[in-house]
């Protein structure tokens, strides 16, 4: 099958938030040293590469049925394991691509060829991810509220931004959906049928309220476990908020396959929390390493997937 190239302004980019993402790093390495970058790879061991194998599988299945569950929300049937196998091959591209979100691409026209409908995939794996940041953000938000943590009094006000934006992007999506642009209008109207055509049945947003819940603990879990191994020795309580901080952080689009922002937040939010930045910059370098390991598995199924089968010529 022919893939479907993206376009150049998307190219463009992809590169320059690769760009911003690698001088991030550069900043990082002169300000810290190479210290910390190797630290975060040296001092992975066994426990916590098995430990990153078995959290990479309870939410690469978790996420493969959030995402099977919005397509039947579409109408469209995807079986959970065709699901975890292109969800595990959109993750291993993810993480090891620029711009974190040609996995997503992949994924998305992969699954419109095999259904013959591109807009309609398109549109299921952009809902499954909404969902999934959506809740992502609201987690983060709600645990910087209550822990302790470095942007911990000033929270209510953050949260109160927050949610007046949320509600300045409804009104504005509101009187686009009213506008004479028919394109616009048209757009808005399909995004709407679609989350309410999605979240109808309880089953539904039940299964992507909880697929969605383990994803967010799989990270959680996995960045304390980073911390561990990197050596950072402060109670769970101060290392969750710091989590959630560099997860929100990997959310800002100027990265290389993810790198970059959560390492520069990371070294702050540690600093400021009474640790040092090295500290947060070594286990921001676990944390990616441990999500790579997580992803490998994605490689065996691209492998899989490009290996040409018996009878047929490469």
């Amino acid at each position: 099958m022919t893939e479907v190239p993206p376009p150049p302004a998307g190219r463009l980019g992809a590169w320059v938030r690769a760009i911003a993402g690698l001088l991030i790093l550069v900043l990082l390495v002169w300000q810290v040293g190479t210290g910390p970058f190797l630290d975060g790879v040296r001092l992975v061991d066994r426990p916590a590469l098995l430990a990153a194998l078995g959290l990479g599988a309870l939410s690469t299945v978790a996420c493969a049925w959030r995402w099977s569950l919005v397509a039947e929300g579409l109408g469209v049937r995807l079986p959970l394991g065709r699901a975890v196998k292109a969800y595990y091959r959109s993750l291993f591209l993810n993480t090891t691509l620029p711009g974190g979100v040609v996995g997503d691409v992949h994924r998305a026209v992969r699954h419109g060829l095999d259904i013959s409908d591109v807009r309609l995939a398109v549109r299921a794996v952009v809902l499954e991810r909404t969902i999934g940041l959506t809740v992502q953000i609201t987690a983060s938000l709600l645990l910087l509220l209550v822990l302790p943590s470095p942007v911990r009094d000033r929270m209510p006000l953050i949260v109160a931004a927050v949610a007046a934006t949320a509600l300045a992007v409804a009104l504005a999506l509101r009187a686009l959906a009213r506008s004479r642009s028919a394109r616009w209008a048209a757009a808005l109207r399909t995004a709407y049928t679609d989350v309410r055509q999605v979240l109808v049945t309880r089953r539904r947003w039940v299964g992507i309220g909880l697929a969605s819940a383990v994803v967010v603990t799989g990270q959680l879990v996995m960045f304390v476990i980073a911390a561990r191994t990197a050596g950072a020795h402060a109670p769970v309580t101060l290392l969750v908020p710091l989590t959630q901080l560099a997860l929100l952080a990997m959310a800002v689009p100027l990265n290389v396959a993810g790198w970059g922002p959560r390492e520069g937040v990371a070294a702050w939010a540690f600093a400021a929390a009474g640790m040092t930045s090295t500290q947060g910059v070594a286990a921001a370098v676990t944390y990616g390493v441990l999500g790579l390991v997580a992803a490998l598995p994605g490689a065996a199924v691209l492998l899989a997937r490009t290996k040409p089968r018996s009878g047929q010529h490469a």
